[in-house]
């Protein structure tokens, strides 16, 4: 595993992100936008660690749905405490529950101990420009991350 894309732990996804100028508004505060942004990471990196062999795990749910993707259907957030430049965070992605052809996480964007963001996401599972079941391997490798039984993520 490359540190860059963070690592399991506990069930959950967590990743580092150091906030740069560039992520901050006039004030030197982290923009809002660009929180969307951490937690796009945090998803895409949570999905690149799910399997041992995340490269065979991918092909397998290519076969099941030509084209896939997964984008984001709704998302609640609360920003509750500002970052600044320089400060380090932890973006952590937790699977809640997969239903059909979605996937609902809860994602939170720490600072230490200190709770900023906290955000429910709903993405879905496409393909072929319509909404699919998510390929069984997907679920598997969901299910073995979190130590769930065969019916919970």
């Amino acid at each position: 595993m490359n540190a860059l894309d963070g690592e399991m732990r506990d069930g959950s996804h967590v990743m580092a992100v150091r906030v740069f100028y560039e992520d901050t508004d006039f004030s030197g505060i982290v923009y809002h936008a660009d929180y969307l942004r951490f937690m796009e990471r945090g998803r895409t990196n949570h999905l690149r660690l799910l399997g041992a062999d995340h490269r065979a795990l991918f092909e397998a749910a290519q076969r099941e749905a030509p084209g896939f993707a997964f984008v984001v259907r709704s998302m609640t957030i609360e920003f509750l405490k500002s970052a600044r430049m320089d400060d380090v965070l932890e973006i952590v992605t937790t699977p809640h529950e997969v239903k059909g052809a979605s996937i609902t996480l809860h994602q939170r964007v720490m600072r230490g101990d200190e709770l900023l963001i906290e955000a429910h996401v709903r993405v879905a599972f496409v393909s072929g420009g319509s909404a699919r079941p998510i390929p069984q391997a997907l679920r598997t490798a969901m299910r073995r991350i979190r130590g769930a039984g065969p019916d919970e993520v």
